[in-house]
């Protein structure tokens, strides 16, 4: 369903610009309105301040495509939104349930945290558990909700590198995931509309945590004042031979993120009033980020140290 090219070439005066930074998303500004589009396959986001655009464009679409007006934003994508003058809140409950009875574990005993401290996920040495696409719709539903969830994007991610051949050890641990959801399955995100425009961001690394490969996980997440607004667990390409390489890393993962989120931001023409901040507890990692002399252990880090540098600055 090609919507924004129906805009943009068979009328294109009505003034939408397609982003650079999410070719899914148009604005218009108009005077001192503001209006955007969110265009996910056939679904549609209208969002903005002028209550004259609203039907104007809703009308364009409906005689382009025969659209179906759902009235205010309530449900998106199987994400539930609920609306305040001083608030918003995402949360994915209908799908966190519709996980609990797929997976037969709605009537269990909920589990106090997603994994276990004591249970490090490998290639181990159980049994392979058979029902290998059960537990592959397990995990790409579990990846779904870190959607709302960020609390379980680290264990999604390690499940998530099981798939050709779970064990029954991986399948118990994402049962385990599913049954502490059960004890709070309309938890969600929660966006105050008084919040202050800075973007904060917060980076960690597991040092070679991975028993398989010896590479470690990156983990980062951004807030935008007091809201969350993007998480992620990865693991890296190659080895880190120090903690401070492994740090740096993230660093560098971390900066790519933050320069779009500030790409997004000036698209939306959206003025922070603070520099954004990147937070590093690594003081190898920090000294080496403002060093403009490369010694012989950071040869291997150049690139990333350029970059992150040059973020700096």
């Amino acid at each position: 369903m090609s919507i924004p090219q129906g805009i943009t070439t068979s009328k294109p005066n009505q003034g939408y610009v397609q982003l650079k930074s999410d070719n899914s998303l148009f604005t218009l500004y108009k005077d001192s309105s503001f209006t955007a589009l969110l265009v996910y396959v056939d679904d549609i986001i209208l969002v903005g301040d002028s209550l004259d655009e609203f039907p104007h464009i809703k009308k364009l679409l409906d005689d382009l495509f025969k659209i179906k007006d759902l009235g205010q934003l309530k449900y998106f994508l199987g994400i539930e939104v609920a609306h305040s003058n001083r608030w918003i809140t995402l949360c994915q409950r209908k799908y966190c349930l519709d996980l609990l009875q797929d997976t037969g574990l709605l009537g269990a005993k909920p589990a106090k945290t997603p994994l276990d401290p004591s249970v490090k996920l490998h290639q181990d040495t159980s049994p392979p558990f058979e029902d290998i696409a059960s537990y592959r719709r397990s995990v790409e539903k579990l990846l779904y909700l870190t959607t709302t969830r960020p609390y379980i994007a680290f264990v999604t991610q390690q499940h998530s590198q099981f798939l050709t051949s779970p064990t029954h050890v991986h399948y118990d641990t994402a049962c385990r995931v599913v049954k502490y959801l059960k004890g709070s399955p309309d938890r969600g995100l929660f966006f105050s509309r008084t919040s202050k425009l800075q973007l904060l961001g917060f980076i960690d690394a597991d040092w070679a945590g991975c028993l398989d490969t010896q590479r470690s996980t990156s983990g980062y997440c951004f807030f935008l004042g007091s809201s969350l607004i993007s998480w992620r667990a990865k693991k890296q390409h190659t080895v880190a031979r120090s903690s401070f390489e492994a740090e740096y890393r993230v660093l560098s993962f971390a900066a790519c993120e933050l320069q779009w989120l500030t790409y997004l931001l000036e698209d939306l023409r959206v003025l922070c009033i603070k520099p954004p901040v990147l937070y590093c507890d690594n003081q190898s990692a920090l000294h080496i980020a403002v060093n403009l002399v490369f010694h012989e252990r950071t040869k291997h880090l150049k690139i990333d140290c350029h970059f992150v540098r040059e973020k700096l600055q």
